[in-house]
């Protein structure tokens, strides 16, 4: 009896203890967390040239696309400070002055962050198209009540 005892408190200790690495040790690994401009220009030199992320704000007027050479060019802000962005090839359909993004990428000593991957934030609301509305008319209330 002692020895089956034994065997079940084992097997409860590895599990508590696989637990404990999950929630403790290997969870901040697969957080991916983004600094905000203001917190990425606050860690100065230590921030050039490192792999990150940025999260921010579109800023409104910011965003110039050159059609010939695929280069998006704009601003990502959080109302503190701002930083330039440059992307190369066409961004997500929904990309669009005033949303909210996070980039992936290397902030250049230059000042600009060059832009590896980028993401929009969208609704996470879903409806299905009311009857008789077209796909496209739900995506242009989808997009007005985005940007409002």
């Amino acid at each position: 009896m002692t020895t089956k005892k034994g065997i079940i408190i084992g097997g409860i200790a590895i599990i508590v203890a696989a637990f404990a690495y999950l929630l403790y040790g290997g969870l901040d690994k697969n957080i991916v967390y983004f600094l905000t401009p203001h917190e990425l220009l606050a860690k100065g030199t230590k921030a050039v040239d490192v792999p990150v992320r940025l999260g921010g704000q579109v800023k409104p007027g910011s965003v110039k696309w050159n059609d010939t050479t695929l280069a998006l060019h704009f601003i990502v802000t959080d109302g503190t400070s701002e930083i330039a962005v440059d992307s190369k090839g066409a961004p997500p359909q929904m990309f669009r002055d005033g949303m909210g993004v996070v980039v992936e990428g290397r902030y250049g000593a230059n000042g600009t962050f060059n832009c590896t991957s980028l993401m929009v934030k969208h609704s996470n609301e879903y409806r299905p198209p009311k009857p008789g509305e077209s796909v496209q008319e739900m995506q242009k209330t989808l997009i007005k009540g985005a940007s409002s």
